[in-house]
């Protein structure tokens, strides 16, 4: 039983700070850090439905880059993509939108990086099965 104690009580998931671009600043000219979190297996998955398109047919597909924007998005707990103001000032309406328009495309890709890390999904099965055998 001492082993299953682990996963009862599983706390909540950490946030870490992470400068997603130097060219925003606080007012002492120091990058702003945003603050991500993780987001679990089915939170992940309620995303990827929403973003499932049917064709004529019924086959579904997924839109993989409104899968990714959504998931991005869903990790970011500051700046708040879903402020007014924040997207009335970049002349757009959503968090996708905003999100896109605000970064440039290096930025979003190293975003997107580290989100995928805190979310345990550039984790390369391969890359355990070479460990393993060494």
């Amino acid at each position: 039983m001492g082993k299953l104690s682990a996963f009862l009580n599983p706390g909540k998931p950490e946030s870490i700070k992470y400068v997603v671009s130097k060219r925003f600043k606080d007012e002492a000219g120091k990058p702003i850090e945003w603050e991500l979190i993780p987001r679990t297996t089915k939170e992940a998955q309620l995303l990827s439905k929403s973003c499932e398109k049917r064709d004529r047919k019924g086959n579904i597909s997924i839109d993989n880059i409104a899968y990714q924007n959504k998931l991005i998005c869903s990790c970011i707990v500051f700046p708040d993509l879903k402020n007014a103001e924040l997207q009335e000032a970049y002349g757009v309406m959503g968090e996708e939108e905003l999100l896109t328009t605000m970064l440039y495309p290096g930025e979003y890709a190293g975003l997107r990086e580290k989100i995928y890390d805190l979310c345990g999904l550039d984790d390369d099965i391969n890359d355990d099965i070479e460990e393993a055998k060494n």
